[in-house]
């Protein structure tokens, strides 16, 4: 627990280190409010906050207002407002802004030890909420086995990529691939077998993209790849790179090892046409069709100009 200590009284200044010292709390001293905003903005990052209400520059109820104004993407700064005022109305006034606990002046030094314990527990609870929710999120965006994202996930990317290609006048290379026979994997080998094929898989499809490419588990042993600013030759020959990674190594498995291989469908969303993302996906899979008829582990692609019933 890091803590921002604020205040610009000398006497208060030295109580207060000296018993954060004894009680082997991390602390920083801020003399008044416009460095003690610059401690708030910086990397040491505080997590509890001592603000006395009156300070040079920007007083504690502003930097308590400015703290919380920050949003919930910022780590929460636990506040405590030390001051002489003691009115109820005051009270009131430093929740309204922000203060998670009061203190009038002067304090019994265990009496603010005990807040700021109580400080580190809620910030502990808060981590854990925001872990659950984090893991609850990922859980509901990405699949479980590969850490690959959804179906739904990598189609919402998709429509954001073209959206953003029309916007920047660039095309987007859009992949679908299955894994071939992956259903003899499974009766051969089981299921253990062919999810340890689809982690390995997943490896070697990340390192053949760049990091701004998208990768998403389309469905049972398809993905579907997104490659921002690639014409459906670039995306192509991408595509077949990535297919050489994937049939290069043998793939051990607990029983054995075995060679795996993909067969990959391109197409390219044109900046200057106007096709749904729909269009699009259909492109793409009957590029894959024709790859797997056509002999599998292999590249197919499907024009721009090729009608909707171009022969596969």
């Amino acid at each position: 627990m890091r803590i921002l200590v604020a205040e610009d009284s000398k006497v208060y200044r030295h109580l207060i280190t000296k018993c954060l010292k004894e009680w082997d709390f991390d602390y920083v001293v801020a003399e008044d409010g416009l460095a003690a905003s610059d401690l708030l903005q910086s990397a040491w990052d505080p997590t509890v906050a001592i603000l006395d209400w009156v300070l040079p520059g920007i007083s504690g109820l502003e930097l308590c207002q400015r703290i919380r104004a920050r949003g919930q993407s910022e780590q929460y700064v636990y506040t405590i407002v030390l001051t002489a005022k003691n009115q109820r109305h005051d009270l009131l006034a430093a929740m309204e802004a922000g203060a998670d606990d009061y203190l009038p002046k002067p304090f019994d030094p265990l009496e603010l030890k005990a807040r700021l314990l109580a400080g580190r527990r809620i910030i502990l609870l808060q981590r854990e909420l925001i872990a659950a929710r984090e893991s609850l999120r990922f859980a509901a965006t990405h699949d479980s086995l590969t850490g690959l994202l959804s179906r739904g996930e990598i189609i919402s990317v998709l429509r954001c990529e073209i959206a953003r290609g029309r916007r920047e006048a660039r095309p987007v290379g859009i992949v679908l691939a299955d894994l071939d026979h992956f259903k003899r994997i499974n009766d051969t080998f089981g299921h253990s077998a062919g999810d340890t094929v689809l982690q390995e898989a997943t490896r070697r499809f990340r390192a053949g993209l760049r990091e701004y490419d998208g990768v998403g588990r389309y469905g049972g042993e398809e993905f579907l790849f997104i490659l921002p600013g690639c014409s459906l030759e670039t995306a192509t020959r991408r595509a077949d790179a990535i297919r050489h990674l994937i049939e290069k190594d043998a793939v051990v498995i607990p029983q054995d090892t075995l060679t795996a291989t993909v067969s990959m469908g391109v197409t390219a969303a044109d900046f200057k046409e106007d096709a749904s993302v729909e269009a699009l996906l259909e492109r793409a899979d009957r590029a894959l069709y024709r790859a797997k008829k056509n002999g599998r582990n292999r590249v197919e692609c499907c024009e721009t100009s090729e009608p909707a019933e171009c022969p596969c």
